[in-house]
């Protein structure tokens, strides 16, 4: 007899974050698999027991409506919907054109929000959790990053409002805040024009690898959690920040000081 599984639907699911999560998510649940990369998610499913897999570009509102509609077709019994999916830009704030924060915000606040508000009856049904990969960026400013922040902070603001009311109907929330993760997400990054981005990156604190991050998310949703912030260094910057905002902004323009000079 074969064993059954919920379902866990996860966007961003063919490379990085969300493939480790796939696999490792993969003993305990029938995988929906998201992404817009048709060649890897083929790859991915190919590799792993009872998935189904979705193409589908995130920023682009009626092609989620049209995933909405084939999931609600087959009427899964969702146990984890992962909002895992993410785009990020390396452009100072006065330079980077609107489409580009625009598009930022498609893929990692509106996307959430309808693939969330779409599928609330089967979560509902079901007493889902909703995973979704935020960042301290959505406590913290980090230069060269102001859209990326921008959707960051609307994550946390919506989702923990959303946690809030609907803890009632049983659907619970996990809100993910990771610092600076080895993932295409930043390899991807977008210029002010909307093209890939070509300098370096700042960052502060210790590098982590997706596979390390996967395995803490996994942890947190097996323990109830409902907030994980996997890395103490970037947690205490934030704190800095809430308590000593001019010290924090002082250290954070000697350490990003290259973003303050790319000029494109």
């Amino acid at each position: 007899m074969t064993e059954h599984k919920p379902v866990a639907i996860l966007t961003g699911a063919a490379s990085g974050l969300g493939r480790d999560l796939a696999i490792r998510l993969s003993y305990g649940y029938r995988l929906y698999l998201i992404d817009r990369d048709q060649d890897k998610l083929t790859e991915l499913a190919a590799t792993l027991e009872d998935s189904r897999f979705f193409v589908c570009d995130l920023a682009d509102s009626h092609a989620i409506d049209t995933l909405m509609a084939d999931i609600h077709q087959r009427e899964p019994e969702i146990a984890l919907l992962i909002n895992n999916a993410g785009i990020t830009h390396r452009s100072l704030s006065r330079i980077t054109q609107p489409a580009v924060i625009e598009k930022v915000m498609a893929v990692n606040f509106f996307a959430p929000v309808r693939l969330t508000q779409g599928l609330l009856p089967l979560l509902v049904q079901h007493q889902a959790k909703v995973v979704n990969i935020s960042s301290m960026a959505g406590w913290m400013p980090v230069m060269g990053r102001a859209g990326y922040c921008a959707s960051k902070s609307a994550l946390h603001q919506y989702f923990e409002t959303f946690r809030a009311e609907m803890r009632q109907d049983g659907v619970t929330v996990l809100m993910v805040y990771p610092s600076f993760l080895d993932t295409p997400i930043e390899h991807n990054a977008l210029n002010g024009d909307g093209g890939r981005c070509r300098h370096q990156r700042s960052m502060v604190g210790k590098m982590r690898t997706s596979s390390w991050m996967a395995e803490q998310i996994v942890t947190a949703i097996q323990q109830k959690r409902e907030r994980l912030f996997p890395d103490a260094f970037t947690h205490f910057s934030s704190l800095l920040y809430r308590l000593l905002p001019r010290v924090f902004l002082h250290l954070m323009r000697r350490k990003f000081a290259t973003e303050l000079e790319v000029k494109s």
